[in-house]
């Protein structure tokens, strides 16, 4: 059975590579606006499996891989900043504070129709974090396409005095240990040949 990577994302590719599977990549095409009073949570889950059911009909026998990461700041979902002055806001507001990114994680197989679908939280706690470290940050990642502003597996990892969670592939945004749950109650393991 073929396996497709729901998502553009290179940070997802790379998270996908480590399972040593063989998939191709494709960009799902749907609106991510979150619904009225819908919360971070399940916004996270919603298009995770939208973005599954967007690309499922062009691939029949696929196992579809989606996924969709928020952060939630005191119940107030962050996007992603797209822009510097945003990136800065968004780390003003959350430094010194806790902030919840929420992985919607979807598993479609296109044969059956059937999916899994799961969400995986991930806490961290920002550091009191001036002005200049802020700017100084942005500056060298640039974050402008990563909910909360920042890239955990770079100098993100600086911004923070501790982290919580089942696993920190999540907060990359690809949670790998409920995806091999996933993938091997479809039969794929990565430790099989």
């Amino acid at each position: 059975m073929n396996i497709l990577l729901a998502s553009g994302s290179p940070y997802r590719k790379h998270l996908l590579d480590r399972l040593n599977l063989t998939f191709s990549q494709a960009s799902p095409d749907i609106d991510e606006s979150p619904e009225e009073g819908e919360n971070a949570r399940d916004l996270s889950i919603r298009l995770s499996r939208e973005k599954a059911k967007a690309l499922a009909d062009q691939h029949p026998n696929t196992l579809i891989i989606a996924s969709d990461q928020t952060a939630a700041l005191n119940n107030t979902i962050l996007g992603k900043p797209g822009t510097r002055e945003k990136a800065i806001q968004q780390l003003s507001n959350c430094s010194g504070r806790q902030v919840v990114f929420h992985t919607g994680l979807c598993l479609l197989n296109t044969a059956t129709e059937q999916y899994q679908l799961t969400c995986v939280d991930y806490t961290v706690w920002f550091r009191h974090l001036t002005s200049t470290q802020i700017a100084t940050y942005i500056d060298a990642e640039s974050p402008l396409d990563c909910a909360g502003s920042f890239k955990c597996e770079g100098l993100g990892i600086t911004l923070f005095e501790k982290m919580a969670g089942d696993d920190p592939n999540s907060l990359i945004g690809l949670p790998l240990i409920a995806l091999t749950t996933m993938l091997m109650k479809e039969g794929v393991s990565p430790l099989s040949n």
